[in-house]
C-alpha cells in the first residue's frame, strides 16, 4: 500500500481565495505548463486543418475563419477545464481520472492525431487548381471528410477533450483544484492554469491552420504524424504496455548503471541509505531529463520510504504515478515492507521512468 506523506505540501485545504488560485494557475501556465501541455495536448490541433464546408453562391455556408476555429478551440479547452476544476474542488480526488485510464485516452487521441496527420499529406495548396476543382479555387470534397463534422462543433469537441489528456502540470494544478475544497476554487485555478498556456496553444493552432492550406502541408503532417506515434507510445508507457517495461534491464531509456546516489549496492547501482530505525530511504531527484537516480537498489522485506525531490523546471517530472496513484512532487513516499522484485514509477506523460530493485 502506497501511502503519501505530503505534510511540507499542502495535503491540507487552501485557505487562498479564489484570485489567489487564479494567479497561481496563471503563473504555472505561463512558467511551466505551456511547453508540457503543448507537447501533450497539441496534437488535438491539427484536428482544425480541415476546412470548412465549401462556400456557397453569396458566401453563404462558408467555414469560419482560422483565427475563429482556433478561438472556439480555446473556448472548448477553457469550459471542460473549468467544468473539471468545479468537481474536483467538490467532489475532490473522487472525480479524477486513474493513471491507466489516461494512457489508454493517449493512446486513443495519438490514434487520432496520427489519422489527422495522414490527411493533411493530401492536402492542395490554397487557391490551387487539381481534378476535381473549379478554378474557382472551390475545393473537391474527394478525399475530405471534414463534412462529417462541421467545423464550429469539432473545434470546440478538440478544445474540451484536451481536459481527458492532462500533461504533468495540469495533474499539479488539479491537485491544487482538489485542496482548494470549493467549486469556486477550483475553477478559478484550472481557469488561471488555461489563460497561462492560452498563447501558446492559440500560436500553434494558427500556425498549423496556416501550413494546412499551404505548400508545408505535407511537412505538417510529417511533424503530426510523429506527434502521434509519440503519443501512442507514452500511452503504452504510462500504462506498462510496452514489453519489458516493468523491467529495469530492458527499459526503454533506463541506464543500466547510476552514480547518483552516493551509497551504492555491490555491483554499482545506486542503493538505498539505511537509517538507525532501520527505515530505508531512498532520494530521488526529478528533473527535466527524468529521474535520478534511474534504478536504485533496496533490501526487500525491510520498511521504505522515497523521498522524491525537485530540481530545476521539470516538466511531466512534477508528477508521477507509482503503484497506481498520482503523486505531486516534492512528496514523501513510504512504502511497506515489500518482496523482491522491481518497482516501477512513471511520469505522467509515461516519458521517464525509474525503478527500485527489491533483493
Amino acid at each position: 500500500m502506497v501511502r503519501e506523506d505530503l505534510d511540507d505540501r499542502g495535503g491540507r485545504p487552501l485557505s487562498a481565495g479564489p484570485a489567489a488560485l487564479f494567479a497561481g494557475g496563471l503563473a504555472a501556465g505561463l512558467v511551466a505548463g505551456t511547453a508540457s501541455c503543448a507537447a501533450v495536448q497539441g496534437g488535438l490541433l491539427t484536428g482544425l486543418t480541415s476546412r470548412g464546408r465549401p462556400a456557397r453562391s453569396g458566401g453563404r455556408g462558408a467555414g469560419p475563419s482560422g483565427p475563429a476555429v482556433v478561438a472556439l478551440f480555446l473556448v472548448g479547452r477553457l469550459g471542460s477545464h473549468v467544468a473539471a476544476g468545479a468537481l474536483l474542488g467538490l467532489a475532490g480526488s473522487a472525480v479524477r481520472l486513474g493513471p491507466q485510464v489516461r494512457a489508454a485516452l493517449l493512446v486513443a487521441a495519438g490514434v487520432a492525431v496520427v489519422f489527422f496527420g495522414i490527411r493533411m499529406f493530401g492536402r492542395e495548396p490554397e487557391g490551387g487548381c487539381h481534378p476535381g476543382t473549379a478554378s474557382s479555387g472551390r475545393t473537391s470534397r474527394r478525399g475530405d471528410v471534414s463534412w462529417i463534422v462541421a467545423p464550429v462543433p469539432r473545434a470546440l469537441a478538440l478544445g474540451a477533450a484536451t481536459v481527458l489528456l492532462p500533461c504533468g502540470v495540469t495533474l499539479s494544478v488539479e491537485m491544487v483544484a482538489v485542496s482548494s475544497g470549493s467549486a469556486l476554487g477550483g475553477s478559478a485555478v484550472m481557469a488561471g492554469f488555461v489563460a497561462g498556456t492560452a498563447p501558446a496553444f492559440a500560436l500553434l493552432g494558427l500556425v498549423l491552420r496556416r501550413a494546412a492550406t499551404s505548400r508545408l502541408a505535407a511537412p505538417a503532417g510529417a511533424v503530426a504524424l510523429a506527434a502521434g506515434l509519440w503519443t501512442i507510445f507514452s500511452g503504452l508507457s504510462l500504462g506498462g504496455w510496452l514489453p519489458g517495461s516493468g523491467d529495469p534491464a530492458t527499459a526503454i531509456g533506463v541506464p543500466a548503471v547510476t552514480t547518483v546516489n552516493p551509497v551504492e549496492a555491490a555491483d554499482g547501482r545506486a542503493g538505498a541509505a539505511v537509517r538507525a530505525d532501520d527505515v530505508q530511504r531512498i532520494e530521488v531527484w526529478a528533473t527535466d531529463h527524468g529521474y535520478r537516480p534511474d534504478v536504485v537498489i533496496a533490501r526487500a522485506g525491510a520498511p521504505t520510504e522515497l523521498v522524491f525531490h525537485l530540481e530545476g523546471i521539470p516538466g511531466c517530472t512534477r508528477t508521477l504515478t507509482i503503484d497506481g496513484r498520482d503523486v505531486a512532487l516534492p512528496a514523501t513516499v513510504r512504502l511497506g515492507a515489500r518482496d523482491a522484485g522491481s518497482l516501477r514509477y512513471v511520469c505522467s506523460m509515461g516519458m521517464y521512468a525509474g525503478f527500485v530493485r527489491f533483493r
